[in-house]
């Protein structure tokens, strides 16, 4: 090794080699994640590498969308992105190498690696010392017919031009450690310290794939999940702090990391568990921050023309900040602000709205809100309140079949500021919506004149 290799080999160097055969899934991104979360932890360099040489299902769309997700999480890299493909020349000299000392011969126009026969201990981070029995395995292909490397021969030259001193990947990779361990020794080159992070699993304890649900980071971009929520989470998938706190953002991460508190055991993917994560980071926004993640969604959903003007967007933030655990939640939650056509709850309508004389009390706190001078919550809660006492009801008996006729829902945010937003106009006409009222007045009505 050069003398310059050396004193670079002294500083933590990783790398995050995804291929652009697919989007970023949520292992993958754990695995950048905790590439990345070492690397700044050790005052290391994280190295971002594109292993493109599947030419046949490497596509660009891909690798723009994993570059996307990367900076969205909030993972950058100090060095990179490198490109296989443009590093042919460089493969083939470390194969020519291998040629000349014996330990590569030609077959059939590729170039394969004779395989050390001897058995393999690798002392893994997280797993332990593991034995591989290398009388098992065939030579490898390192240069194939087309004259691009195979995928462990192109590794281990990248690792080693790129100096890398740990290798953090999933244990689905443990399988090729033997393969690349033979080869960095026959190029007589030090063996990078392998760390190998066991699966997500799905809840059925499989390996986590599409049959579980969204698998693919930019899914959860667009259900409006939080990219400190998303890390957060990630970071908790096979790994703890020690300390039994689960919020923690990147910061804290960074400080807390440390490669002996991953589990050597599958981790359970729980999207309840993300919701919850979520729900706490969206919690924390300022509501002008809020604002701006729910104004697209609105508008997605063709929802924009009930946004009356900002200071409105950010009163409704405001209703549902502590109602939503996902940006997308917003248009189920609060749709009735948006439509006027509403379906109603069955137990919104069993509950409150088909008693006897609702549709009369409901009737005739609409004309009394008609003529309110002040259409705001003080003077709508007064009211309210001034008539259950006239009427000798309880509060509730009035606020609560209210709510149910103005959301559709038996459960909403606080009726008065529901109100508001919704505006006068709409709600004299839902109170009064006499189709949403089944059951007969009562005979006489007890409620007196309107």
């Amino acid at each position: 090794m050069t003398q310059h290799n050396q004193e670079k080999s002294k500083q933590t160097r990783v790398r995050f080699a995804p291929s652009p055969t697919g989007y970023l899934h949520l292992g993958s991104a754990r695995t950048a994640l905790y590439n990345f979360l070492f690397a700044r932890n050790t005052k290391g360099v994280f190295i971002l590498r594109i292993e493109d040489t599947d030419q046949v299902r490497s596509r660009q769309e891909y690798l723009d969308e994993i570059l996307d997700d990367l900076k969205w999480l909030g993972i950058d890299w100090d060095q990179g992105p490198y490109y296989q493909t443009k590093r042919k020349q460089i493969y083939a000299e470390f194969a020519d190498k291998l040629l000349k000392k014996g330990q590569a011969y030609e077959d059939e126009g590729a170039l394969r690696f004779r395989m050390n026969k001897d058995q393999v201990r690798v002392n893994d981070l997280i797993r332990g010392q593991v034995n591989f029995d290398a009388s098992l395995l065939e030579d490898l292909v390192i240069i194939k017919s087309d004259g691009l490397p195979a995928y462990n021969f192109a590794c281990v030259v990248d690792d080693i031009q790129m100096n890398i001193t740990h290798v953090i990947r999933g244990d689905d990779h443990l399988s090729n450690t033997p393969k690349q361990a033979a080869m960095y020794q026959a190029l007589g080159y030090p063996v990078p310290a392998f760390a190998h992070i066991p699966l997500i699993l799905g809840q059925d304890r499989s390996p986590l794939s599409k049959r579980h649900g969204a698998t693919a980071i930019n899914m959860y971009k667009e259900q409006g999940f939080l990219p400190g929520a998303m890390i957060n989470y990630l970071s908790l998938l096979g790994w703890s702090a020690g300390d039994d706190k689960e919020i923690m953002d990147k910061d804290e991460l960074i400080k807390k990391f440390s490669l002996d508190r991953v589990n050597n055991t599958g981790a359970i993917f729980d999207i309840e568990k993300l919701k919850w994560i979520n729900a706490e980071y969206i919690y924390k926004l300022s509501l002008e921050q809020l604002a701006g993640y729910i104004r697209p969604v609105l508008e997605k959903a063709d929802f924009s023309k009930g946004i009356k003007d900002d200071q409105w967007l950010i009163s409704f933030c405001e209703l549902f900040q502590k109602r939503i655990k996902v940006f997308s939640d917003i248009v189920e939650t609060a749709e009735y602000f948006f439509v006027d056509d509403l379906e109603y709850e069955s137990q919104a309508k069993e509950k409150y709205l088909n008693k006897e004389g609702v549709g009369v009390l409901l009737g005739r706190w609409a004309r009394r809100l008609g003529n309110l001078e002040n259409f705001n919550t003080e003077k709508i809660e007064a009211d309210c309140r001034q008539l259950a006492r006239e009427l000798g009801l309880k509060a509730g008996e009035i606020i609560h079949p209210a709510r149910a006729a103005l959301t559709g829902r038996a459960t909403a945010p606080g009726l008065f500021e529901v109100m508001v937003l919704l505006g006068r106009e709409r709600c004299l006409k839902r109170l009064t919506n006499l189709k949403i009222y089944t059951q007969p007045a009562p005979k006489p009505c007890p409620l007196g004149r309107g």
